[in-house]
């Protein structure tokens, strides 16, 4: 594979256990976005972002938006982690809402993560409270599959990563 580099961010760890497996799989170097400086990110040919899904945004998807003008003659991709299973609609409403302009022909791919409330920020654990007391209100039969993940993960901890959720993107960079 080409030379190349892993930039990502993760709050929790389940992207940073993905970006473990890359760099293992790829021999890329790893760096997280709050280190990364553009002038050696940009002598690579490569170059990954990851980052977890958090209120529909791709965690350090910033660095990317910022620097696509120095970064876009790169092969580019991003692997974005969440903690619902994989839902092709939900997908491309993470793809409409964080690849516009020039990110907008960036290949995305989705791994599932983990969820720990013990490990939350408060106003993470808080927000997620409330969320799932909104959701109980509804019916269930009416939930969305981002949904019923949400409320079965409840008070639980889960940890759904897997080296399969990958496969597509390793498969993307040998091209």
């Amino acid at each position: 594979m080409a030379k190349g580099i892993i930039v990502y961010q993760s709050k929790y760890g389940a992207t940073k256990k993905y970006v473990k497996w890359l760099r293992d799989m790829t021999e890329f170097d790893c760096i997280e976005t709050s280190k990364a400086i553009l002038k050696e990110v940009e002598q690579y040919e490569t170059i990954l972002l990851c980052g977890g899904i958090y209120a529909s945004g791709i965690a350090g998807l910033s660095f990317l938006k910022k620097n696509i003008g120095r970064l876009k003659n790169k092969k580019l991709a991003v692997f974005c982690v969440g903690a619902s299973p994989y839902d092709e609609r939900a997908f491309e409403e993470i793809r409409a809402h964080n690849l516009k302009g020039g990110l907008k022909d960036i290949p995305l791919f989705y791994g599932r993560g983990a969820w720990d409330e013990s490990k939350m920020k408060f106003l993470d654990r808080t927000l997620c409270g409330m969320l799932q007391k909104s959701i109980a209100k509804k019916d269930p039969s009416t939930y969305e599959p981002w949904m019923k993940a949400l409320m079965s993960a409840a008070g639980e901890s889960c940890d759904w990563t897997d080296q399969k959720y990958l496969i597509p993107l390793t498969d993307y960079l040998k091209k």
